[in-house]
């Protein structure tokens, strides 16, 4: 799979959020530190109390984290910074208070309000995995400090880090719960988008009524027996399959309906739709990493496909997977002059196509969802009729190019 890529309104809010978190982590450490110490020139007590090694030297660590943030920021990877920040901090506080208090644990005292603040303010990034490090980090800092000082002073704030520990995963699960709706409701509204071109579509071309639907569900169980995409991914996958012939629209119905053999002329303007639908969806951040599949449906694996001739593994694996499944509804649909092939026709096609028209190794995986593949073959055509892919591409044929 490529790298995943995030939507820069997400990866904006997150730059936005760790700027405002960095400012308060700043501010209130200074402001604890500073007046910490001038209450200690005026109360002898708490003079007494201050045994700090580093002092506030220990910002030199935390300023010299700036320039790689920066250069994280630049380089979009944010969500590194935070995890740097808190490790480098919780780090050096740690040595600090080994080196200050080592052999001599009655004056050992730890605990501070930035440690509070890390652990209340960490869940506003929304990521269970930082709250995790938040938690476990503090938790072995305290514990490591009694070991090696021999303090039993850190029960107290081992205590209290499980406790706030407790109140930032509600407060977490509580932010996920939100974003999960808005989610979910963004998914609804692209299905019903989606649903809606193609009817749009369908309209224009009748042949190719159910067809979308079809091959999307044939491809994401082969994807999902590849092992290799997580269900943001599988998802995206799905919408592209859906669409993977929304270029049609552009085709000019003359052509797209058209009831004899197709010229030359025609036929290339026909194999136009995968250009045109993939700039169409370009700019959808959500499909962008499927969008080969737009793109690519109809290259083969000897490189006699279109539009671009890719060869071998040249092809996105994605569009190497929506291909074997456009060409099984191809050869399973009724056409207008013929009759639908049997499954165990179209099966016996596909394996013959293994290594000229599929990639061999996705032929191998393909016959592990076979009966799948049947079940939704049985579904999805009952009660539909008559309705297929695009009559003049598999006119085609002829021309030595499958659908």
């Amino acid at each position: 799979m490529k790298k995943k890529l995030i939507d820069p309104n997400i990866r904006n809010e997150e730059g936005r959020t760790l700027k405002w978190f960095l400012v308060l982590f700043y501010f209130i450490s200074i402001a604890y530190d500073l007046s910490f110490r001038i209450i200690s020139i005026y109360d002898p007590k708490f003079k007494n109390d201050n045994r700090d090694f580093l002092g506030l030297w220990i910002y030199l660590f935390m300023f010299a984290l700036i320039p790689i943030a920066y250069y994280l920021f630049k380089r979009q990877k944010v969500y590194l910074i935070k995890y740097i920040y808190f490790i480098t901090y919780t780090s050096v506080s740690l040595i600090n208070e080994i080196i200050s208090f080592l052999g001599d644990p009655t004056h050992f005292k730890t605990g501070n309000v930035v440690e509070v603040f890390w652990l209340l303010l960490s869940p506003v990034f929304v990521s269970t995995t930082f709250v995790k490090v938040v938690t476990v980090g503090l938790l072995l800092k305290y514990i490591l400090d009694g070991i090696i000082i021999q303090s039993p002073v850190v029960l107290l704030p081992v205590l209290i880090v499980a406790i706030f520990s407790v109140l930032s995963f509600i407060i977490l699960y509580r932010f996920k719960s939100y974003v999960k709706a808005i989610k979910t409701s963004y998914d609804q509204q692209i299905v019903g988008i989606v649903k809606g071109v193609i009817a749009t579509l369908e309209l224009k071309d009748p042949y190719t009524r159910g067809h979308s639907e079809r091959v999307a569900s044939y491809a994401l169980e082969l994807a999902k027996v590849s092992g290799k995409f997580s269900e943001d991914e599988l998802k995206s996958f799905n919408y592209a399959c859906l669409l993977h012939d929304i270029g049609k629209i552009n085709i000019p119905d003359q052509i797209l309906m058209k009831p004899g053999m197709l010229t030359n002329e025609e036929y290339e303007i026909i194999k136009s739709h995968t250009i045109v639908g993939a700039e169409a969806v370009s700019k959808v951040v959500g499909l962008k990493n499927s969008i080969s599949v737009i793109r690519s449906h109809h290259e083969r694996w000897d490189g006699k496909g279109y539009p671009d001739q890719l060869k071998g593994k040249e092809i996105p694996f994605l569009a190497r997977i929506s291909a074997i499944a456009d060409a099984f509804d191809a050869m399973t649909s009724t056409r207008s002059y013929r009759s639908a092939l049997s499954v165990e026709e179209a099966n016996s096609r596909i394996l013959e196509g293994s290594g000229t028209q599929f990639d061999p190794e996705l032929v191998e995986e393909y016959k592990k969802v076979l009966p799948k593949w049947k079940t939704i073959h049985s579904k999805l055509n009952d009660g539909l009729g008559h309705n297929n892919l695009n009559i003049h591409e598999e006119k085609t044929k002829v021309r030595g190019v499958t659908s």
